[in-house]
């Protein structure tokens, strides 16, 4: 009888591990849902302000713009936890819940911080999407589902409160032109004396550095004195106050990032700070893992400390599996730069490098041999290929654009047929292939948005900005005027298959991966899995070209048969080789049996 309960969960897509032992799973056995809360659900309108009275101006709150606030919140993710879990997620990641600066920018050019990176009070729930009860409402729902709960967080930078006498939107200056122990440049007043530089990270030297007006003269103004919490984010030695960076060289840690006050994470006061202020979080929600904003923009010197405090942390409350990732952005499939950050920084990086791969691979700019380079280059990270297992791989974002978007860029003649049957094969990919899998909310109901940022940002719930609701979604007719939680849609339930396998084969979460065929041009890719516990061996086998694929294909001489799980497995026709065939656009999912 036991047996037969069992087999009906697993057919029924039971989650790997039941909700008692969620804790258990490592960072590879997730599938990470990644969601706005502002433009998920809006379950409780009373919210939608934020407490707040008077225009968007004053409470960031206007539905028909992109760039504020809609009405989403945290009831609203709690009431679709069930379609989130349908998809077979088994992780959540909410974009930053914290309390944030209304509305910030300057006349004409104002937006709301619905995405939560424009953070004033780090120690609790922003009351346009809810309270703090309401989050531990959502922490312990999921929790109860056995599903995880992964924390957005910023350390770089904070809101836009902090002001220069001399300029608004102040431009970079660096140290060289403007010292520490100098006013307003080399040839000003001697001010700071004794003050080591801050490579000496020591609370001594630090206590001499006092007066901030080596670049600008920063202040706050009147009102503005207790804006943020904790208390000592409100002390202007805390920040760097050089003007705004360009992104490259020094300015690109020490500058405000497009305004916002950028913090001096070299001060130990500091590092102490966050530490405490984010311990809060995981001592009072027990939430299972952080992802960090902007990283690389904050001193290298910070984060050992700070990753193993929270990893110390989550370990006192019995959470063994804390996940840490972060944003290292790149531009282009460069993993020598995301495994620097790795190996210095003690967090995993976000794999971008996976993402501007697929995006080359799916719109057929690049051959299928850009996905041997990348798994290949595995090696460099810290505990290689290994380690790489648990790296969040993801196909498009809230910021970089949507993967259908992406595609589209890159190809503007593609038909809705031809750019859904892509889509589709991405998310094959994502889903089978090493990596942590990060689904970004709407992808499964075919938003295909006009660009990044803003653009990428839509609602679920129905949308009253018309720039969204004119777009053509993927697989469907509907638009996003109307709410979109269509379990029937041809991408959710394609999702929701691959999500199931994952779930019941390791060899997919946990598995070694060799590549088996590969092309200079759009077409085949081959790749056996095994994972080293079980033994369990998968062959997978894709092609991105609009052509039919068949080939002879090297394996393991030890491989003596298929079983589908996905389209029609050959068997071997001598040992060490099978046939494949493979219609466009389409894959094949195989566990193979062995002598």
């Amino acid at each position: 009888m036991m047996r037969l309960l069992l087999l009906v969960a697993a057919l029924l897509g039971a989650a790997p591990a039941c909700a008692q032992d969620y804790r258990a799973r490592p960072p590879e056995d997730e599938i990470v849902y990644f969601l706005l809360p502002d433009r998920f659900d809006n379950a409780d309108p009373s919210n939608d302000r934020g407490g707040l009275s008077g225009d968007r101006i004053k409470t960031g709150y206007d539905p028909a713009s992109k760039g504020f606030f809609h009405g989403g919140d945290l009831k609203g993710v709690i009431r679709r936890l069930d379609y989130i879990q349908a998809l077979g997620a088994t992780a959540i990641w909410l974009t930053p819940v914290l309390k944030n600066k209304p509305v910030q920018g300057g006349l004409g050019q104002e937006s709301a911080g619905y995405h939560g990176y424009w953070i004033t009070d780090f120690t609790h729930v922003d009351p346009h999407l809810g309270t703090d009860a309401e989050y531990k409402a959502l922490v312990d729902a999921a929790h109860a589902r056995g599903m995880k709960v992964y924390f957005d967080i910023v350390i770089n930078h904070t809101a836009d409160v902090i002001q220069y006498r001399e300029c608004s939107g102040c431009a970079y200056r660096s140290i060289a032109d403007y010292p520490y122990q100098r006013r307003g440049g080399v040839d000003g007043a001697a001010i700071n004396p004794g003050f080591a530089g801050d490579a000496v990270q020591t609370p001594e030297n630090f206590s001499k550095l006092n007066d901030m007006s080596f670049a600008y003269t920063p202040y706050l103004a009147k009102g503005d004195e207790h804006a943020k919490a904790p208390e000592w984010l409100n002390d202007i030695r805390n920040y760097h106050n050089r003007g705004n960076s360009t992104f490259e060289g020094e300015s690109s840690t020490y500058g405000d990032f497009v305004g916002l006050d950028d913090v001096a994470t070299e001060r130990p006061e500091v590092v102490k700070g966050f530490i405490e202020a984010y311990g809060a979080w995981i001592d009072r929600y027990g939430i299972d893992g952080f992802r960090i904003d902007t990283s690389k923009h904050v001193n290298r010197e910070f984060w050992p400390p700070f990753v193993e405090a929270m990893k110390a942390r989550a370990k006192a409350r019995g959470i063994p599996n804390f996940h840490i990732f972060a944003e290292v952005m790149v531009g282009d499939p460069d993993t020598a730069t995301l495994a620097r950050y790795n190996a210095t920084d003690r967090y995993q990086p976000l794999d971008f490098a996976f993402t501007w791969t697929m995006v080359g691979a799916l719109s057929a700019e690049k051959g299928t041999d850009s996905l041997t380079r990348l798994f290949a280059d595995d090696a460099l990270y810290q505990g290689g290929p290994q380690a790489a297992l648990s790296l969040p791989t993801f196909l498009g974002n809230h910021d970089n654009g949507r993967f259908a978007t992406l595609l589209r860029q890159r190809r503007r003649d593609m038909s809705d047929a031809e750019l859904l049957a892509r889509v589709r094969l991405g998310h094959a990919l994502l889903l089978t292939l090493r990596g942590t899998p990060v689904l970004y909310y709407g992808d499964e109901q075919g938003f295909n948005g006009d660009g990044g940022d803003q653009d990428a940002r839509e609602d679920m719930f129905g949308s009253q900005v018309a720039s969204y609701n004119d777009n053509r979604l993927l697989g469907t007719d509907a638009t996003t005027a109307t709410p979109r939680f269509d379990t029937s849609h041809p991408l959710f339930t394609e999702i929701a298959a691959l999500t199931k396998l994952r779930k019941a084969h390791p060899a997919l979460r946990r598995g070694q991966t060799v590549v088996n065929a590969d092309s200079k041009t759009p077409g085949l890719f081959a790749v056996t899995r095994r994972d080293p516990a079980s033994g369990e061996t998968l062959f997978l086998a894709f092609n991105t070209s609009q052509s039919p694929v068949e080939a002879a294909v090297a394996i393991d001489p030890a491989i003596t048969s298929f079983g589908a799980l996905h389209g029609r497995c050959a068997a071997p026709g001598a040992p060490g080789s099978v046939r494949v065939t493979l219609a466009p656009l389409d894959y094949v999912i195989c566990v193979a049996e062995t002598k």
